[in-house]
C-alpha cells in the first residue's frame, strides 16, 4: 500500500497476476494470435500555442484473436490520440512481446474470456512506477484494441458492456460532444476562423473550442470576440492555451477572459505545475479544464489533491488512449469518486470513439470531437448526427469503428 492507502503499481500487477493463475480459470476459449501495429501520419498545417502538427503521427494496432463472430474473425483495433506521436518502437520491443509470450490462460477471466485487466498486468511486468509520458501511450493503444475485441466477442457495443460491468447497467447512449478547432492556420485570419466555427454550429454543435496563446493577447481577444458574435442562446465558446502560459500570462489572460461567459479556460500552464493551477482559481471564477496531459491515476490524483480544482464547476480531460488505457482510467474514476468528484465532470480529450463509449457506459460528462481534423481517426460512425450538441451512439459491436467506412478501411488494411 502507498502512504495514502492506495495500492501501488507493483501490488496491482502482482495481485492481477495471482488472480490470473491458470489453475483458477478454465481452459482458454479466447486467445490472441497476433498483434499488428503501424505508424500512420495525421499531419496538418495547423498549430496551437505549443506545437505544430506538420509531422504528427499515431500508432494503429490490430489484436487478432482466434474467435469467430457472425462468420468473421474477432479483431480488436486501437489507436492513440493526436498530440502524442506513434509509439511503435515501444510496442514492438516490450509490450507486444509480453502479451504474446504470456501463458494464454493468464490473460483470461474466470469464464475463459480475454481479460483486459490481466493483459494490462502482463504488459506492465518489469515496468517501474513513474515516467508515464510515452509508454502510457503504447499501453493505452493496445488496451483500446483489447477492449474492442472483448466487446466484439460478446456481440455488444463497448458502452453496453461497460455499463453492465462497471456502471449502473443502463448506458446513456445520448452523449454531449463539443467541436474542437480554432487552431492557428497559415493565412486563415479572423474571417477564416469565423467560417470554421460557423460550420461547426451549423452541424449541430452547441459548444465550440478555439486555441489561444499562439498570438498576442490583443489578437486573441479579437479572435474570441469574433466567434462570440456567432453564438445564439444555448451556445458557448471554450478556449485552450495548451499549457503555454506562465503564471503572470495566465493571470493576464484570466483578466481578459473574465469579460466573457466562457464554457471553460483550458490547460493554462504546464500540466504538472499544480501550484500554478491552484493559484489560477484565485484569479478566474469561471470554469477551468485540464488533465489531458496527465497519463496515470497517480498524476491525476496529484492534480485533484494539489491543483485547486473545484468540483462544482471545473472539468477533467484525462484521455484513456494516452494514459495506459481503460484499465487505468477505471482506477482514475475510482480515485475521483473517493475525492468527491462525479464522473460527469470528466470530458475526455482526444475526439475518439473509445472515450465516447466510456462516456455512454460510465456516465461521463461528454466527449471532445474533431469534426474536420485528424481524419479518418476522429469523428463518429457514418450517419451519426450532432443534434443540439449531442450524439446518439448506434448499436454497433465493440467500439464501433466498423461503422466509419474510411476508418475501417485503414484498420482492415492492417489486419488483412
Amino acid at each position: 500500500m502507498s502512504d495514502f492507502g492506495d495500492p501501488d503499481w507493483t501490488s496491482m500487477r502482482r495481485n492481477d497476476m495471482i488472480r490470473a493463475a491458470p489453475s483458477q480459470i478454465p481452459e482458454p476459449s479466447m486467445k490472441i494470435l497476433e498483434i499488428r501495429e503501424v505508424t500512420k501520419p495525421i499531419r496538418s498545417a495547423i498549430r496551437n500555442a505549443y506545437i505544430d502538427f506538420s509531422k504528427m503521427t499515431l500508432s494503429l494496432v490490430a489484436v487478432v484473436t482466434d474467435q469467430m463472430r457472425d462468420g468473421r474473425p474477432v479483431i480488436g483495433y486501437g489507436f492513440n490520440s493526436n498530440g502524442r506521436y506513434g509509439q511503435g518502437a515501444l510496442m514492438r520491443e516490450r509490450f507486444i512481446p509480453r502479451l504474446l509470450e504470456a501463458e494464454p490462460a493468464t490473460l483470461l477471466d474466470e469464464r475463459g474470456e480475454l481479460d483486459p485487466h490481466r493483459a494490462w498486468a502482463a504488459m506492465m511486468t518489469n515496468e517501474k512506477p513513474g515516467g508515464h509520458g510515452e509508454r502510457s501511450v503504447a499501453v493505452g493503444t493496445i488496451d483500446m484494441a483489447l477492449w474492442d475485441a472483448v466487446a466484439k466477442a460478446e456481440g455488444k457495443p463497448l458502452y453496453r458492456l461497460l455499463a453492465e460491468r462497471y456502471g449502473d447497467g443502463v448506458p446513456k447512449r445520448e452523449v454531449f460532444v463539443y467541436a474542437a478547432g480554432g487552431y492557428y492556420w497559415p493565412g486563415q485570419g479572423i474571417d477564416g476562423l469565423v467560417r470554421e466555427m460557423q460550420g461547426y454550429l451549423d452541424r449541430g454543435y452547441s459548444v465550440v473550442k478555439q486555441k489561444i496563446g499562439g498570438a498576442s493577447l490583443d489578437d486573441d481577444r479579437r479572435r474570441i470576440e469574433a466567434v462570440l458574435k456567432l453564438l445564439r442562446p444555448g451556445q458557448s465558446l471554450a478556449v485552450d492555451a495548451n499549457g503555454r502560459f506562465d503564471l503572470a500570462t495566465g493571470i493576464a489572460y484570466a483578466k481578459m477572459l473574465s469579460d466573457y461567459d466562457l464554457f471553460w479556460y483550458e490547460e493554462i500552464g504546464d500540466p504538472l505545475d499544480y501550484a500554478l493551477q491552484a493559484e489560477m482559481a484565485r484569479h478566474y471564477d469561471g470554469p477551468m479544464a485540464t488533465g489531458e496531459n496527465l497519463f496515470s491515476m497517480q498524476d491525476a490524483r496529484n492534480l485533484i489533491r494539489y491543483g485547486g480544482l473545484r468540483p462544482d464547476r471545473d472539468w477533467l480531460q484525462f484521455d484513456c488512449a494516452l494514459s495506459y488505457g481503460l484499465v487505468e482510467y477505471l482506477r482514475t474514476l475510482d480515485m475521483l469518486k473517493a475525492h468527491g468528484w462525479s464522473p460527469s465532470r470528466c470530458i475526455p480529450h482526444g475526439g475518439h470513439q473509445m472515450s465516447l463509449a466510456i462516456a455512454a457506459g460510465l456516465g461521463l460528462g461528454g466527449n471532445e470531437s474533431y469534426p474536420d481534423l485528424f481524419q479518418p481517426y476522429g469523428g463518429f460512425p457514418d450517419g451519426v448526427k450532432v443534434v443540439d450538441g449531442r450524439v446518439t451512439l448506434p448499436e454497433l459491436p465493440g467500439i464501433g469503428f466498423e461503422g466509419k467506412a474510411d476508418l475501417h478501411a485503414e484498420m482492415r488494411a492492417l489486419a488483412s
